[in-house]
């Protein structure tokens, strides 16, 4: 039997593994499959869109088994058996609460914390401990990493950015505790390197030099330990095996290619490192990333931001030169909710490649998906209304076979997001009686 902790080290580098048959007490030692599913570990993701959705493009008309998947949705089609459509949920504490304005900057603040963020602009910011993060200070010592927050855009800890609210609020989705937020990395190739670099710096230093001197593939440095490690598997997990080291070099691949200088820049622009410059190229190979997280279990918690609260980006890429937020504050123009539902389907088709990629990776006698919650959606509404019930709320994932998915749930006014939280959490190992604003877990959810 193959240790769940072992990893492939090289010179300044260590490669953890994906799931293998020699790692499950089922193979091994015989034991009953409903048992050795329990073993399994499971993950929590959360994806966060900024200024709501167009609405009328996103929610199913019916509730229960008998939905269809419209309009944004539609890309997730092949899943619909693997998801719940949640409506009706909501974040109180973005809402105003008597403090005027500032939807934005309290939508992503109290999305995961389901806290009233405090209104300032200085350093003495408070929202609250996230969801994410407290998991990842119960059950995160299972892990190389408690838990990894990435994204698409940078963001900031001091400022106004919103009617009076601090930019750490409205680019911060992960919060370590109430005054502490947990910045995300924007960057694939630190991140990659966060995944697989050596513990010493120094060591990791070299290794990343002769990388670049010599555009050698971090598994060169893992040749022999792999070589170890072939001599003791069997054909499945063998073939698993080269699947896996597959990936990890064509996402290597990307990135040297997202350092390849431009065809032309204008005077005096800075090319970038690491980072692709196609949006669609960023999302896809952050979703690759944790994938490959979830994979090896070097973290089972994880934060990604598509793009920062009341970002005005365009998406030229689609055809949509607008800003997003501009857009967001429609009027119901009809023109620019047909642009909103454009980005709403360009955000949801990244999100169905990386569902698609979890569902494609074997783990035990099923896939990362069955044993992984991935939530999705907006502390706002619609961006036109900045209200925060009936919010666009997405779960995918069995939970490791314990959610009753293939359904689009309607709950009543007002009941907190958190009350789902309490359930994901205690699917997570970590039982709570209250966060945020809860008051209850949510009913009807369970296998």
């Amino acid at each position: 039997m193959v240790s769940r902790r072992t990893v492939l080290k090289g010179l300044g580098v260590s490669v953890a593994l994906p799931f293998l048959e020699a790692m499950n007490p089922a193979t091994v030692l015989g034991t009953e499959p409903a048992a050795a599913a329990r073993a399994l570990p499971r993950r929590m993701a959360f994806f966060y869109v900024p200024n709501g959705v167009n609405m009328r493009e996103w929610t199913p008309s019916s509730e229960g088994r008998d939905f269809t998947l419209h309009g944004s949705l539609a890309s997730l089609e092949p899943f619909k058996r693997d998801m719940l459509v949640l409506s009706g949920l909501t974040v109180d504490k973005a809402r105003a609460n008597g403090d005027g304005p500032g939807d934005h900057a309290r939508a992503m603040a109290a999305f995961l914390t389901g806290c009233q963020p405090r209104k300032t602009a200085g350093a003495d910011i408070r929202a609250g401990i996230s969801v994410d993060q407290l998991a990842a200070v119960r059950v995160g010592n299972a892990t190389r990493f408690p838990s990894l927050e990435i994204g698409c855009d940078g963001g900031r800890l001091a400022g106004n950015c919103d009617s009076g609210y601090s930019c750490a609020y409205s680019s911060n989705l992960s919060w370590r505790s109430e005054a502490t937020p947990q910045p995300k990395e924007t960057n694939p190739r630190a991140v990659f390197d966060r995944l697989f670099g050596g513990s010493l710096r120094e060591e990791t230093g070299r290794a990343s030099e002769m990388r670049a001197q010599f555009n050698q593939s971090i598994l060169d440095f893992v040749r022999d330990d792999a070589a170890d490690l072939r001599g003791r598997l069997g054909t499945a997990d063998l073939r698993r095996l080269d699947e896996y080291m597959t990936s990890i070099r064509e996402i290597e691949r990307r990135l040297q290619a997202s350092d390849l200088p431009a065809p032309t820049a204008p005077a005096g622009a800075a090319r970038p490192t690491g980072i692709p410059t196609s949006y669609r190229d960023h999302m896809r190979l952050m979703a690759d990333l944790l994938v490959l997280a979830f994979q090896t279990d070097v973290t089972r918690i994880c934060t990604l931001v598509f793009a920062n609260e009341g970002s005005n980006r365009s998406y030229r890429e689609i055809g949509v030169s607008d800003g997003h937020h501009d857009l967001s504050h429609h009027g119901n123009n009809r023109e620019k909710l047909e642009k909103i539902a454009q980005i709403n389907t360009f955000h949801m088709e990244q999100f169905a490649y990386f569902i698609g990629k979890l569902r494609d990776t074997r783990e035990g006698d099923g896939n990362l998906l069955d044993n992984s919650m991935i939530l999705y959606g907006s502390g706002n509404g619609d961006g036109n209304r900045h209200n925060h019930d009936d919010l666009p709320i997405l779960l995918v994932g069995k939970g490791g076979r314990t959610l009753d998915t293939g359904r689009h749930i309607r709950f009543g006014r007002n009941t907190p997001l958190c009350n789902l939280y309490l359930g994901l959490l205690e699917r997570m190992g970590v039982d709570v009686p209250r966060f945020g604003d809860s008051t209850g877990r949510l009913s009807g959810l369970s296998a």
